[in-house]
């Protein structure tokens, strides 16, 4: 039977409760009788205040994630099923409000594989809304010996409010900001099992700049931009079809780093609430070690690229700082030698990018990767890691090169302005990495007249023993090509028509 993955860009959802289009989450709580419906009154003793909650797959395991804005600082309890049992266990607070910036307490909860059917006990919940509004968390549908059929991938999933320049739409979804639309399609088309997210999540530097600020009024001001009303107006609405369909896996992006000049200063919100592991006052680290992540017999390794300078060229001491955690990806793979593994970076390894506005002038971006890389123990990746799962730049592209090099996947389009496209057939040939391989396959969704792609997400299908890859526009509809992945390690060409 096929079983599928979506790679999916980062999209925005609706406002509350699970958006238009967006699937239920799959099974219904044992014992816990019907769903209420999603206009449910506060459960008694609720003293306002708004709570989210989230399935991540982390390094330490399965973790239910909950962030509530209710005075009270109390964590509710999740009551799930574990073979024959089904009992309430508590969440443990991980941080309590810090200033107007992070009104927040955040919990969180260990949840074992064999776990299923979670939802947030009602008579603990204390937030007047909630969502999901039907309280049921989704767990992962495979057992350490099986793996994930469709697993979706997204990146640069903002809406780009920047100091100055140009500015998104961001109320409009349709010719606008697209992310709500992808999620509520990807949620309702493909039903992922996993959603992958490669980072860039919170793009508003400026909301005092955007259209929309009566539906975030707490996000519209400098001050607000990496608060915690900003990070629900950029990447929790909108994805909320997502978080209630399938757990997630998360990459840290360079929307996510510790400058405040640049870039908003968002690296705070990302460590308070989107991290691996959270801190309880959201310090922000410059990078982060690798994290490997278990989905089954499918391997997730995580590296923090959100500092990788694209202008170095691999002559400087970031160099060494990324071939120890591309070492790090080598040793986790070799752990498993028979499962596949996913390199999740925020910046691509070996994307190649029209330079300026004309696609006939190809570019290879972010060398010092590529150095990295090559300055490892084995000078390359491990057999057994299949592909190489990014964003960064505003586009989809897929790139093969017919050698033991893995295939880069690029996928930027999801929410952001999109970037001009390459002309694939510049690209076939090009020579790029260290030692120089030439590009055997170059796929840049999709281009128009001019030069611009499309928004929307990838998914990759397991298709017993290997992976499917299609493109999907923000309403879930197949794009151009399937490709199939070889179902080999040493084979990492991709078969498409």
């Amino acid at each position: 039977m096929l079983r599928r993955i979506v790679v999916l860009a980062a999209v925005g959802v609706l406002a509350t409760g699970v958006a238009a289009g967006a699937a239920p989450a799959r099974t219904p709580a044992d014992g816990a009788g019907p769903r209420p419906p999603a206009t449910s009154p506060p459960p008694p003793g609720a003293s306002g205040g708004e709570a989210w909650a989230w399935t991540q797959l982390t390094g330490q395991g399965t973790r239910i994630r909950y962030v509530s804005t209710d005075t009270s600082l109390t964590c509710p309890a999740v009551r799930y099923t574990l073979g024959a049992t089904r009992n309430p266990h508590p969440m443990t607070r991980v941080s309590t409000p810090m200033g107007s910036q992070f009104p927040t307490t955040v919990c969180e909860l260990a949840v074992p594989l064999a776990a299923s059917n979670a939802v947030l006990e009602q008579s603990s919940v204390q937030a007047a809304t909630v969502h999901p509004a039907n309280r049921q968390l989704p767990l992962p549908d495979w057992t350490s010996t099986t793996r994930p059929r469709r697993v979706a991938v997204i990146g640069d999933t903002g809406c780009e409010v920047p100091v100055t320049g140009p500015v998104q739409d961001c109320a409009n979804h349709q010719t606008g900001w697209p992310f709500p639309r992808i999620a509520a399609g990807a949620a309702g088309s493909t039903r992922p099992d996993l959603v992958v997210h490669v980072g860039d999540y919170l793009y508003r530097e400026d909301p005092a700049r955007e259209n929309d600020k009566a539906a975030n009024p707490g996000c519209t001001t400098t001050a607000d931009r990496a608060g915690w009303d900003c990070v629900v107006a950029d990447f929790f609405r909108p994805a909320e079809p997502l978080l209630a369909t399938a757990p997630v896996a998360l990459t840290r992006g360079n929307h996510e780093d510790c400058n405040a000049a640049q870039q908003g200063g968002a690296g705070g919100a990302w460590f308070r609430y989107l991290a691996d592991d959270l801190r309880s006052n959201g310090s922000c680290s410059v990078y982060t070690p690798t994290v490997p992540i278990r989905a089954g017999t499918l391997n997730l390794v995580s590296v923090d690229s959100s500092f990788a300078d694209p202008g170095d060229t691999g002559s400087t001491a970031q160099t060494g700082v990324f071939a120890r955690q591309f070492d790090a990806v080598n040793r986790a793979a070799q752990q498993h030698p028979g499962n596949d593994y996913f390199l999740l970076t925020h910046k691509p390894l070996w994307m190649v990018k029209a330079a300026g506005t004309l696609p006939q002038n190809v570019e290879w971006v972010t060398h010092v990767l590529d150095a990295a890389v090559a300055a490892t123990g084995p000078h390359r990746l491990a057999d057994n890691v299949r592909l190489v799962l990014s964003g960064h730049i505003h586009l989809y592209q897929m790139l093969d090169f017919d050698t033991p090099r893995p295939p880069q996947l690029t996928v930027g389009s999801s929410g952001g302005p999109l970037d001009n496209g390459p002309d694939d057939t510049k690209v076939v040939g090009k020579q790029i990495g260290t030692p120089p391989q030439a590009v055997h396959q170059s796929i840049t969704q999709e281009q128009t007249p001019g030069g611009l792609g499309v928004h929307g997400y990838a998914e990759l299908a397991d298709s017993g023993g290997t992976w499917n890859l299609t493109f999907h526009d923000p309403s879930g509809a197949v794009r151009g090509q399937t490709c199939v992945l070889g179902s080999s390690p040493m084979n990492k060409t991709f078969v498409c028509h």
